[in-house]
This record gives C-alpha cells, structure tokens and sequence, in this order.
C-alpha cells in the first residue's frame, strides 16, 4: 500500500487549526513517551473532532464510528489483545488480504509497519476516537468468541445429560466465562434486559440500554447449544427441554455485584431466543425523589398514598415504569405500624417487611383469588401487580371502600381513561366515584446525556408548541453524542406524569353519568398538569427533548 508520509503537526497547520509556533512549542514541552495529537489534546489546543477532521480532510482517511460499527470477532485473532492496547487500535475487518483497521493515531507508520509484519496483510487505517477504541478493547477483547474450545462444544453435544451438565457448570469452562462476561457487559452499559437471538448460522447478542435494544456481537452458531444450556442451568430450567417456552429466575454473583435475574426461553426456528432481565438495585427505586416528579405532582401523590384508604391507579403502557413506581409508593408506606400485602406476577423486587405474594396460575392462584386470601390477612394496604380482568377490578374497588389503601396498575393511555376502563369492565360508575383516590399516568423518556448536553436556539415550530401549552421558550438542549453515552445524546431515563385527583365534584360528573370529555376539561380548568406539559418543563429545563416528549405522547 502506497502512502504519504506526514506528519500530524504539519496536517494541522495545513488545515489551519494551529500555528506551526503552536506545534514547535508543544514538540518542546511535552513528555517523550507522549504522542502529539494526546499533548495537544491535554493542552486543549484542539478537540478531538477538529483533529479528526483535519486528518479526514487531508489524507482522504475514513471516520469510524465503534459504537455503530460491527466488528468481525474472527480478526481479533490476528492482533494481541497487548498489541491493540498499547497501539490504540482495533482490526475491524478483512477484505481480501486488507484489513481495515480502527487507531487512534493513523498516522503511527511504525504501529502500521508491525501490523502488516504480525498480520501478512496489507494495512488500511481508519480514524476512531480514543476513547472508543478503549471500550471497543474492553468489549470486544473480553467477549470473544474465540476463547470457545470448538472440540469442547462437539464434546458438549455428543455427551449425555449428566456430562453436558458437568461440562457448563465446571467454573473454568470458557463457555462460562463468555456467559459471565456477556452479563457483566450487559451491567456496565447498564442494560435492562439481554437478547440473544438465533440466525440461521450464527445468533446476535442486544442489550436494551434506555429503553433502545443494541446489537453487540454476533458469535458462531455452534456454541448456541451450550450457551443456552448454561443460561437455562443459571434459572434452574429443564436444559432437555427445548420445544416449550420456559421462564426462570435466578439471584447470581456477577463480579462483585449481587443481582437478580429473569429469565425467559422461545423456541424459535432457528433455536431458543433468550431474554434476560437484568433487575437493579432497589435503593435506586424505592425513593420518591428517583422517580422524576415534578414539586406539584410530587406533593400530589405523597397526599393520595397517605389517605387511609381508596384505590390509586399507576396507568401507562408495558415498560413505562409504572411498577417502579408502585414500588417507589410501597417504600414510602412501609412501617412497623402497617401491613402491607402485595401480589404480584412476577414479584419484580423483594422488600423487607411486606408480604409479597406470587401469583401461580398452574396451581389455580390467580390475582383474583390471591387478593380474596390477602383481605382476610388484615391488611392495611394492599399492592395489586396489575388488573387484568372484572373479577380482579370488583373486589379492588370494593376493598378500597372498606377501609383498606389498594395500589395496582392498569393499562390505559392517559390517565383519565382509567375511569371508562373500569366501568368496561363492569365496575358500577358510583362504585368507581366512591372508591377511586386518584390516576398516575406515566411514560419514560430518555436524558439527554450531561457530558455533552449543548444548548440551541428553539425553532419556531417548538416555540409555538410551548406558546400553545402556555409556556414559553427560548432555547431547548440536545446530546451532541460522546463516549459517556455511547455516541447517542442520552444517558438513562426519566418519567413525565400526569395526575388526576378525584375530588367531589368529579364524583358528581361521575355520578350523573358525565362523560369523559367533560371531565378532561375540569381538571384542565382546575390546573392538572398533563404529560405534554410536563414533558415540556422537563425540556425547558434541559432533561430530555421534544422529540422524545412527542414520540411517547402522540395520543395527546
């Protein structure tokens, strides 16, 4: 391969960035062992996108984004794990005899000279941030497929039960270390949920991570076997059984962190796709504060969970994170002088000093009749996990009517639409004016990422949504994308709400049978805060953007 030899002080000022006083004095006063470009980042004579572009520019050279960028794990075999780390690079793939590969300084023509040397193939060089290099390392080099004994796979499938079993549960098998280093990537990107999913030769590895499934790796069909066997070992699942859907959980050390499992096998066409939850750590939703709401609906809620009796309704879509909000409630309750008995399907978190119940269709207990079993419990409170049928809803509302506080969740869109749920369901219109405290309609947005949140001038189409709610606006925020979050603009997520009181005269709507177009205008009339326009504050404050408030609020 043909190419210029410059140098990366000479392309700067060519590009005009710097002065050629700029570099000399740099050359002077940096340390021996440090290359140019990292001393004039240090310096913050330049940023790490203006070098890049120079060199794009320049040389002509290609920008590889690692974040969105898959790399052929086969290549890994070719560089040293060592090699990469102190060259800051990483091979990507090879076409031909040219592997392309990712640096961080693609202008180190004795880092290019070696890889050719070690690799016997003709170098290409791709510019890649540095500090995407270092998690694609991290990521790439200590998930690798390669470390899978193919002879001990063939082994594992020809063996018997008893063998097979012994195979994927010897602590120094590398199928167990893959599965142990897949969860606890999956826990430093801070993923929910884990999806290993059969091709026809191979099978994908996603992490959901806020709410957006990513692709990972890809890994060769063949240890799929014993991957799955593992996994279904891990939840205690039958591993001969592979035509029937299985679920699982498990509470397993992952490094130094204790951490709940779920887990979920589909028999597919292909193999068993798998569905791992990953459930966090309770301290981090057991706290009204986590939760993201606003001093209004705050103070609102607070008021509802302290009645000594009536139903409360958390309503949303699947994965709005009504049932961390429940829970959120549940803690805030939690003292010696109650007792609260939950049921629930499945128990998410485990809490000390509640009684949780796990519904049990196979055995014949149902939330219906779990709850029936539960009110000769003496409760104080009751948590229903959710409220899926007449039955269920009947005695809910009649519990809360003889003095007992009962929290549950019902899937509906807004959170008015829980009064017309209930009574299609069967529930009497004054049954539901008598017992029902209050509605929390939530949805969960993602945050804009703090390391790299800009600010930006509000278009005239934002302005007007905001002029529209009555709120003004003059300028909104936006993630730019950095190696903090991934390349994407946001890091975790947050929740918008929507509250709605029942008061007195609401009770009387209800009682005369009003619709609900009127009763969605005497709440607006009375200040209730909907999920647009807390979305809104949450953007005018420079949590989340308007896109994101707009794509979870769209029926509003």
């Amino acid at each position: 391969m043909m190419r210029t030899k410059k140098k990366i002080g000479d392309l700067l000022v060519e590009a005009g960035y710097l002065k050629t006083e700029q570099i000399e004095y740099v050359l002077k006063e940096k340390r021996s062992d440090q290359r140019l470009g990292d001393a004039l980042l240090e310096r913050e004579l330049i940023t790490e996108q203006e070098l890049i572009k120079a060199l794009v520019t320049q040389l002509g050279l290609e920008h590889v984004n690692l974040y969105r960028t898959a790399v052929d794990t086969q290549v890994l075999k070719l560089i040293p794990e060592e090699f990469a780390r102190k060259y800051m690079l990483i091979p990507i793939k090879k076409q031909n005899d040219v592997l392309q590969v990712a640096m961080a300084d693609p202008l180190d023509y004795y880092a290019i000279d070696d890889l050719q040397m070690i690799t016997g193939f003709q170098v290409e060089p791709l510019i890649a941030i540095k500090a995407e290099i270092i998690e694609a390392i991290e990521r790439y080099y200590q998930i690798n497929d390669s470390l899978i004994d193919e002879e001990a796979i063939e082994v594992l499938d020809a063996s018997s039960i008893e063998n097979q079993e012994q195979l994927i549960t010897d602590r120094d098998a590398p199928i167990i270390k893959l599965v142990d280093q897949l969860l606890q990537h999956g826990l430093n990107q801070r993923a929910s949920d884990i999806h290993i999913d059969p091709l026809e030769t191979s099978f994908m590895v996603r992490y959901r991570i806020d709410g957006m499934l990513r692709t990972e790796r890809t890994f060769s069909s063949s240890i799929l076997s014993a991957l799955t066997a593992r996994i279904k070992i891990m939840g205690e699942l039958n591993i001969t059984e592979n035509r029937l859907p299985q679920d699982g959980r498990i509470k397993v050390l992952v490094g130094s962190q204790h951490v709940d499992m779920r887990i979920s096998t589909l028999p597919t066409i292909f193999g068993e796709k798998i569905v791992i939850r990953l459930l966090g750590g309770l301290n981090e939703l057991t706290k009204l504060s986590s939760l993201g709401l606003n001093h209004v609906h705050e103070k609102m809620f607070v008021k509802m969970l302290e009645n000594p009796s009536g139903l409360i309704l958390l309503t949303g879509p699947t994965g709005s994170g009504k049932t961390s909000t429940l829970y959120a409630g549940m803690h805030h309750l939690n003292t010696d002088q109650v007792n609260i008995v939950t049921v629930e399907d499945p128990v998410e978190y485990h809490i000390n000093g509640i009684n949780q119940v796990q519904v049990n269709t196979q055995v014949g207990l149902t939330f219906a009749k779990g709850l029936r079993a539960i009110l000769r419990q003496d409760p104080n409170i009751v948590m229903i996990g959710e409220i899926r049928d007449t039955e269920t809803a009947e005695i809910a509302v009649r519990a809360s009517l003889t003095g007992h506080l009962v929290l549950s969740t019902l899937h509906t869109n807004s959170a008015i639409a829980a009064i017309p749920r209930l009574t299609e369901m069967g529930i009497e219109p004054y049954l539901v004016a008598s017992g029902l405290s209050g509605v929390v309609g939530q949805r969960l947005v993602r945050k804009i990422c703090p390391s790299c949140r800009q600010a930006h001038e509000a278009n005239e189409l934002e302005q007007e949504l905001f002029h529209k709610r009555g709120m003004d606006v003059t300028k909104v925020y936006r993630g730019e994308g950095c190696s903090q979050c991934s390349d994407t603009g946001f890091r975790g997520r947050i929740a918008i709400h929507e509250m709605l009181v029942i008061d007195e005269t609401i009770r009387q709507l209800l009682m005369n049978k009003q619709t609900i177009h009127d009763i969605q205008e005497y709440a607006a009339n009375n200040g209730m805060i909907f999920l647009l326009d807390d979305g809104l504050l949450k953007v005018k404050q420079g949590i989340t953007t308007m896109e994101e408030v707009l794509h979870v609020t769209l029926e509003h």
